[in-house]
């Protein structure tokens, strides 16, 4: 798969066909996107590519409204790979390309990126103040010669998915049904730091994660996770809080990796978190934290792996 950084100053020698979108979390519904420009793309032997952004749109236009990432570029593009894309390009919304007007932005398309096709979803939106829509791409398919393919939108159970939704599901704690609508459980991945090393003398050891605060967070409380560590799956119970327990000062995402014991310092994991257990609870002592965390682990130990 080649990666592009570009805004318009490559000039493409192969043809190809495109779709467009932020594709924050590549839920669902982005998927069905791209699996459709994939195989249009592989029907006339020509290449697959993902338009997509660096930086979302709204730290531009708006940055007080900007919302909280679902994911970062890496996992993006590990999960592109897997769909089999060609190209992806990671444009930079700044204040020259929000200035592009529509039919510029579709005539670049064409003369920079040599497009025959363009798949988009049903409300898309391009250009200068969004002015560009589904209609306009329609309108200069024939003059400009590229197919338009429009995409329904994805409903599960007559919800239609997008990643609002998922936000708002993960705000929640809803993370089962968060799962559903990204086809894979809801991730956040980091370096491990060193703690407060609190959970070695207690029998329950735990990895750190570094907080990525542009990373939308879970609802706080206690998961059910799959934690992966070198490419290795593991079984975990994530807390994501303060440590009442023990007078915690400050937020933190930490796992206790079932079947574990390896030092991992400074190694980068995912934890995904599959289901909610619980609501953080401060209690009156460590013995009685210890039974809980016991109760916690043999939980999670009844449940079949989420993440392959």
């Amino acid at each position: 798969m080649r990666i592009l950084n570009d805004n318009f100053h490559i000039d493409l020698e192969d043809s190809t066909y495109i779709t467009l979108g932020s594709f924050d979390g590549l839920h669902m519904g982005h998927q069905q996107l791209i699996k459709s420009t994939v195989s249009k793309a592989r029907e006339n032997n020509i290449k697959s590519m993902v338009y997509t952004f660096s930086n979302h749109p709204l730290s531009i236009l708006a940055p007080d409204k900007e919302p909280k990432q679902l994911m970062v570029n890496e996992k993006k593009i590990e999960i592109l790979k897997k769909l089999e894309v060609d190209i992806v390009n990671f444009a930079h919304f700044n204040e020259e390309y929000l200035k592009i007007q529509p039919v510029a932005f579709i005539e670049l398309l064409v003369k920079k990126y040599n497009m025959k096709g363009i798949v988009v979803g049903y409300n898309n939106r391009f250009g200068y103040k969004n002015q560009g829509d589904v209609e306009l791409l329609k309108a200069y398919s024939n003059e400009y010669g590229y197919e338009v393919i429009v995409i329904d939108p994805v409903k599960e159970h007559d919800t239609i998915v997008s990643s609002t939704k998922i936000r708002a599901f993960i705000t929640e704690g809803e993370v089962e049904k968060a799962s559903v609508l990204l086809g894979r459980p809801y991730s956040l991945e980091g370096k491990v730091v060193s703690g407060k090393h609190l959970g070695n003398t207690i029998g329950f050891p735990t990895a750190n994660i570094e907080i990525n605060f542009k990373r939308l967070l879970p609802k706080g409380g206690v998961y059910y996770s799959n934690v992966k560590v070198e490419n290795k799956i593991y079984k975990g119970i994530t807390n994501i809080g303060y440590n009442p327990t023990v007078q915690g000062d400050s937020l933190s995402v930490e796992t206790h990796i079932l079947d574990f014991n390896q030092s991992i310092y400074d190694e980068f994991i995912e934890v995904y978190f599959v289901k909610r257990i619980r609501d953080e609870k401060k209690f009156k002592s460590i013995d009685e934290l210890v039974k809980q965390l016991k109760q916690d682990k043999a939980y999670a130990e009844k449940f079949n792996f989420a993440v392959k």
